[in-house]
């Protein structure tokens, strides 16, 4: 079977090393639009090969790993692709994403989320065991041909995957709570440090605490956008679910009921009983 990648970057580079492993996996095929991705993608060895869109399309699997809007495009230009061909995106976002997909080619379309990713992104960010052990969710497949079912599920399944089945509007209400809303909390404590303080004092001063929450501020701000786009009245009721709760906190320290306040936080550590 040939494999085509488009979008090379942390998830398409990482897919390209996992499916090296497949023994049914003849050629893994790349394109991206970003001719430095492309070259250093051969380079790397996260493809066999780089080829033209048009190449990419007579492919036997064809994976989207790009941002959530390009995928949107992308679909449109898969139309005259063959029966036989499984498309798979590996967005963050699923409802609009499958609300796009055109009648044509909704069965040979797979919509799917791998719930793993770092802080990194472009080529050079790409890791091997990167899906392995994580979940992948997929949404809709009501509406997907049973080859094109089967043949995502033995893919996703053969680099380590586990696997998921939920309805897309379910998702992207879970996802902005669990991946988006973390994302949009980051920004905003980096943005206000930076604000009010000089680089000099974060870099002395900056422990763990503050390094961990804002790590996934480094994440690519145009793929988060799309995101953040895509799934607009989820992330903004998971904002305001969170201003409430911080409200809360602000309250109990204005009032100083410190013995409320180490409930408030204790209820919150009960959160790594489920993790």
């Amino acid at each position: 079977m040939r494999v085509g990648i488009i979008g090379l970057g942390l998830m398409g580079g990482s897919l390209g090393l996992s499916l090296k492993h497949i023994k049914f996996v003849s050629k893994v095929c790349g394109f991206d639009h970003n001719l430095s991705h492309c070259e250093e993608a051969l380079k790397l060895g996260l493809v066999d090969d780089i080829v033209s869109f048009s190449e990419i399309k007579k492919c036997d699997m064809i994976f989207l790993a790009i941002p959530v809007e390009a995928i949107i495009d992308v679909l449109q230009n898969l139309i005259d692709i063959p029966k036989e061909t499984t498309i798979v995106d590996l967005g963050s976002t699923k409802e609009k994403i499958i609300d796009s997909a055109p009648k044509d080619i909704r069965k040979n379309f797979i919509p799917a989320h791998p719930m793993t990713g770092t802080e990194k992104f472009g080529p050079s960010a790409a890791i091997e065991d990167l899906y392995h052990d994580s979940v992948v969710v997929l949404c809709n497949m009501d509406k997907s041909g049973d080859n094109h079912k089967n043949r995502a599920i033995q893919v996703f399944s053969h680099i380590g995957m586990k696997i998921v089945f939920m309805d897309a509007k379910e998702h992207d209400k879970h996802a902005s709570f669990i991946s988006h809303l973390p994302h949009a909390l980051s920004y905003a404590l980096a943005n206000s440090v930076m604000g009010e303080e000089e680089p000099k004092s974060i870099l002395l001063l900056a422990g763990g605490g503050f390094k961990d929450m804002s790590r996934i501020a480094k994440s690519s701000p145009l793929m988060w956008t799309d995101i953040f786009k895509q799934n607009r009245k989820n992330i903004l009721s998971s904002i305001e679910l969170f201003e409430n709760e911080l409200g809360k906190c602000k309250k109990i320290i204005e009032e100083e009921d410190w013995e409320e306040l180490e409930n408030w936080m204790g209820n919150a550590t009960t959160l790594h009983k489920i993790l």
